[in-house]
């Protein structure tokens, strides 16, 4: 059994409340030809005597380098409708998937709310949707919603998904799922904030997507393999889980 390291103590929550801690390693997968919706749960240290179902931090599943954005009409939490062609006259679109409730978005979301307001005066819009079902995460509700926004200072519309269509729509799978889309909305980069997780010791840089907007804004590509992000499982609603 392999021994817990002691820095990784945060959890992710699951429907029962389970908490597990986990370790952040990454390296870039091999790959199939073709294979480009692979989950990959993230490696794990746990307890000797972990519960019978323990929460899992998972990464964000490949999507194929440009992909078109789908498209969407949602509620935001303060009720103004948004669809894609909303941000139709930005330079690049970020459509980041989060919620309230997970320790890797909050790890995030001051940075996060900074460096999408830095690149805001660059042609960047950004969208934020939430997926999680705030019927068993209450703490995803729109309030809640509201007042994460309110304490991360983010300048962006704050989506709520609540049939969970446009999550499965994108493949979204964790939270946060940062879905970086080019002047012609197409995926650019699909990947990690940065290398800091909540219990690595790494400080919050926001150094992957920022090189990320550098490129897209500049019309560059975004080289491969992009790092993928990290973080809790997208809480769906009985029967809504996407397949393998």
């Amino acid at each position: 059994m392999a021994r817990r390291r002691k820095e990784s103590h945060w959890v992710c929550a699951t429907t029962d409340d389970q908490r597990l801690p986990f370790s952040d390693s990454w390296h870039a997968p091999a790959r199939e030809p073709g294979d480009s919706h692979s989950a990959r749960p993230l490696r794990q240290s746990i307890d000797s005597n972990p519960p019978k179902e323990a929460p899992v931090a998972v990464e964000s599943r490949d999507t194929t380098v440009g992909t078109p954005a789908p498209d969407f009409a949602l509620p935001s939490v303060d009720g103004e409708e948004f669809t894609l062609a909303s941000f139709s006259g930005a330079s690049a679109l970020l459509v980041a998937f989060v919620c309230n409730h997970c320790p890797y978005v909050q790890h995030i979301e001051s940075s996060f709310g900074a460096l999408t307001g830095e690149y805001a005066k660059h042609g960047l819009a950004t969208v934020a949707i939430c997926t999680n079902d705030a019927d068993a995460y209450p703490d995803d509700d729109a309030e809640h919603l509201q007042a994460q926004a309110n304490r991360a200072g983010w300048q962006f519309p704050y989506l709520i998904d609540a049939d969970q269509r446009v999550g499965l729509a994108y493949g979204a799978v964790c939270t946060p799922d940062l879905f970086l889309y080019d002047a012609d909305r197409r995926l650019a980069y699909h990947g990690a904030f940065d290398e800091s997780t909540p219990g690595n010791h790494k400080p919050v840089t926001g150094a992957s997507l920022r090189a990320a907007f550098d490129l897209v804004l500049a019309g560059k590509p975004v080289p491969l393999p992009h790092r993928p992000a990290m973080g809790c499982s997208i809480k769906w609603r009985p029967g809504n889980e996407p397949s393998a």
